[in-house]
């Protein structure tokens, strides 16, 4: 077995003596356990989820679906970006959730404000789904749908060849459709990116690079 347990593990001893857990000696990738969980990843608002290694190739068409809970009022959800200007972006940005495209020529933006202010905001599960499609792109979060005019309409392909980051990105990595810094609190799941008709359901516990995630589990809601 080369792989970590997925598990919460208490009350350990060895020949009679209880271990004391709360100073270790060393520590990696080791989380509290939490009375109530939910299915899905939980980002602890200090790093990312690192995906596709040999790189994410968005082109003209990508639809971005995933399910987020949080309690933050910024945070990155995904960017893909070449190092060029090339790049995709989703995140919350004062309690509002943009989708920034960027398909060589310049930067467009969907929008979604919520009637209530800071109802994104909730620590309650809320449904995402941006679409691009060539020089067209809307936003849908709770079925309530927006779309945005591209200026741009000869230019329909996002040329990348990168990984997609996920709640956050590294400081030496450039992401050009991205306007926040901030790592993404909370818990995300159903992350889903699908072309045409191949449709790809991504594993935050295969990411080959994982920094304050956590792939199996969300604290319950309070």
């Amino acid at each position: 077995v080369t792989h970590s347990i997925p598990a919460c593990i208490s009350s350990m001893t060895i020949n009679g003596k209880q271990l004391d857990k709360e100073s270790p000696v060393s520590i990696f990738a080791v989380n509290k356990c939490y009375v109530t969980v939910q299915d899905g990843t939980f980002f602890d608002g200090s790093g990312f989820a690192a995906l596709v290694r040999e790189g994410y190739k968005v082109r003209s068409d990508v639809n971005i679906t995933l399910e987020f809970r949080t309690t933050a009022m910024h945070g990155v959800l995904l960017g893909v970006s070449s190092a060029k200007v090339d790049a995709i972006g989703l995140e919350i940005v004062n309690g509002k959730v943009l989708f920034h495209v960027n398909n060589g020529a310049g930067r467009i933006t969907a929008t979604y404000e919520p009637g209530v202010a800071n109802s994104l905001c909730d620590g309650k599960w809320h449904k995402l789904q941006a679409n691009k499609s060539k020089h067209h792109i809307s936003l849908i979060i709770d079925g309530n749908l927006v779309q945005t005019d591209n200026p741009y309409v000869q230019s329909t392909s996002a040329d990348t060849n990168n990984p997609i980051y996920v709640g956050g990105y590294p400081g030496d990595v450039k992401q050009n459709c991205l306007t926040s810094k901030s790592s993404f609190h909370g818990c995300l799941r159903n992350l889903m990116m699908t072309k045409g008709q191949q449709a790809e359901l991504f594993d935050f516990s295969r990411a080959f690079d994982l920094r304050g995630v956590f792939p199996h589990s969300c604290p319950g809601a309070e």
